[in-house]
């Protein structure tokens, strides 16, 4: 399983030792990031930052385990719970001019999120190759969320990220959502993964 060097520049202490023991001159770039093309995966680099700014990470990740859909509904509906726990203590947080109160909601918004992340990794957005994590961009750049929504970093992630898990029969678009998926080789019958329309609500392209 091939891996490459990643640079965290926050990390970084520009000690540079990197560019001189990399074999490949992977590490010398102009914006920093550590050319995957020309990267070996030998680690060299990784071994001589002194900062530890340089990871090996593997350049191709299997598939996520797939959950029971029961499962993943229970986690979703958890994960919404949390998100409107967070929306909730926001609203008092930014009404109240009491400020203990004010930092109390602050720092529950804060663990609310935190647990609604964790729950969707759980659920099946742990890595960007996943099918799921990559309709769910999908559906946030056919309806931002806000005008500040990164459109393009999102555009460029979706058309660099390749889906590690496609394994489906047939594709569909949800009439509901207007989320578009592929069918799952499962025996299931398919289902929007947003929204889990199914049936007519479910359009084949």
């Amino acid at each position: 399983m091939k891996r490459i060097a990643v640079r965290n520049l926050r990390l970084c202490t520009k000690d540079c030792l990197c560019l001189y023991v990399c074999p490949n001159g992977a590490t010398d770039t102009e914006d920093s990031i550590i050319d995957k093309d020309k990267c070996i995966g030998c680690g060299v680099c990784a071994d001589a930052c002194p900062s530890k700014a340089i990871s090996m990470v593997i350049q191709d990740y299997p598939p996520q385990q797939k959950k029971k859909e029961s499962v993943v509904n229970a986690i979703n509906r958890l994960a919404e719970n949390k998100a409107k726990e967070e929306k909730a203590a926001r609203q008092i947080a930014s009404s109240t001019t009491d400020n203990n109160l004010r930092r109390l909601m602050n720092a529950v918004a804060r663990s609310s999120r935190l647990v609604a992340e964790d729950l969707l990794r759980e659920g099946g957005y742990m890595l960007p190759q996943s099918s799921n994590s990559l309709d769910l961009l999908a559906s946030l750049i056919a309806a931002p969320p806000s005008d500040e929504f990164p459109m393009k970093a999102a555009n460029e992630i979706l058309s660099t990220i390749e889906c590690n898990d496609r394994t489906g029969r047939g594709k569909y678009r949800c009439t509901v959502c207007f989320t578009e998926f592929e069918e799952e080789d499962d025996g299931e019958k398919p289902s929007c993964p947003m929204c889990h329309a199914e049936g007519k609500a479910l359009e084949k392209l």
